[in-house]
């Protein structure tokens, strides 16, 4: 089984490969809409501006291609911002794949933005991602947007509003957090997106 690894100029790529690699995953860097198509898996990771990471993958012709990716697919950090509709960073269209609209997180006491450091993640929903991951659990976020409430949210933190820390809309999963950075529980979550059933 393969994991495809988007590279298109926009992720955290070394670091999300080398946790997959320690979990025994057969990594593949991808960035055509062929190599796409022939993952068993496929993982958009992103750090950075929306607006960049929606040309980046235009330019490469990946977005109908990852639209039409029927096997499960995990975005990582901006990855699930990309998921949603549209997002307040640059009045950006995304892939649209999870209905909302990404919004800017505000600042307040205490609470500077962007998010970053650990913030508890509290269970939702019961998911098969989130199979072995406690109450307890810890996540290392870095983000200045935040995803929409709504029925695709599994798990969340709290940062003066309710942050949707992972979420799912059918084969698509997100994680607001690095999980490559997120000590067991992120190695949990990563192991169980590698077991998924196809």
């Amino acid at each position: 089984m393969s994991v495809g690894l988007l590279a298109y100029g926009a992720g955290n790529v070394a670091s999300v490969r080398f946790a997959l690699e320690r979990l025994g995953a057969d990594v593949r860097l991808v960035s055509t809409a062929a190599d796409v198509d022939a993952a068993d898996r496929l993982i958009l990771p992103g750090v950075g501006a929306a607006g960049y990471a929606m040309a980046r993958l235009g330019e490469l012709g990946l977005v109908e291609a990852i639209r039409a990716f029927a096997r499960p697919l995990l975005g990582v950090c901006l990855g699930q911002q990309l998921l949603f509709d549209r997002s307040d960073e640059g009045e950006t269209g995304m892939l649209g794949l999870i209905p909302g609209r990404v919004r800017s997180l505000e600042p307040g006491p205490s609470r500077p933005v962007p998010h970053m450091g650990w913030s508890r993640l509290e269970i939702v929903r019961d998911d098969p991602l989130l199979e072995g991951v406690g109450g307890d659990a810890w996540a290392y976020f870095v983000h200045g947007y935040v995803c929409p409430e709504g029925p695709a949210t599994l798990a969340r933190a709290e940062y003066g509003v309710l942050v949707p820390a992972v979420v799912r809309a059918g084969n698509r999963w997100g994680c607001q957090f690095h999980p490559e950075r997120s000590s067991v529980s992120g190695a949990r979550i990563l192991r169980n997106f590698l077991e998924l059933s196809a």
